[in-house]
């Protein structure tokens, strides 16, 4: 009979997740809500939730689903960003980098002007630091049972938001 080894920080593994999230704006800018799923496959466990403002665009929502699903983690976890948001997959793994070496700021043109969702991005730039994270980019509204149902949350969200119930 073997006795089970004392487990050491060498030898723990993080927690893996799957986040699937979503955005919604009715009007860009206008009401608009966010949603996300959060699954631990090992597990089989999920975790739903959604929010909203009553004034935004849909980028921001993008970016609140991934900040909201990984503020929920109690502990430094690996995780898969599953996402159709080009917007923020491009702009954590290819766009960042840049940004916080040019103090935060974008070229556009000639000039250099801040970065749009400042705010935001910095917010989920201290998040993608405390947890490994990898983005997977799928397409919208095309049957991804994950993706159909954080959109729904995301758009009841932002229902509730245009109706003065958030």
């Amino acid at each position: 009979m073997s006795m089970p080894q004392d487990e050491t920080a060498a030898t723990r593994q993080r927690a893996f997740v799957q986040l699937f999230t979503d955005g919604a704006c009715r009007g860009n800018p206008g009401p608009g809500g966010w949603g996300y799923i959060l699954r631990h496959p090992k597990t089989g466990t999920e975790k739903e939730a959604a929010g909203g403002e009553v004034l935004t665009t849909n980028n921001q929502m993008e970016l609140m689903a991934v900040i909201a699903g990984l503020e929920a983690l109690k502990s430094a976890t690996d995780v898969e960003v599953i996402t159709d948001s080009s917007y923020v997959a491009k702009g954590s793994i290819e766009w960042l980098p840049g940004w916080k070496r040019n103090g935060w700021r974008r070229r556009e043109g000639t000039q250099w002007k801040p970065v749009k969702n400042v705010e935001l991005w910095q917010r989920l730039d201290g998040l993608l630091a405390k947890h490994t994270v990898r983005f997977t980019l799928i397409k919208g509204h095309a049957g991804h049972a994950e993706n159909e149902r954080c959109d729904e949350l995301a758009v009841a969200a932002a229902l509730r938001c245009q109706n003065g119930l958030a």
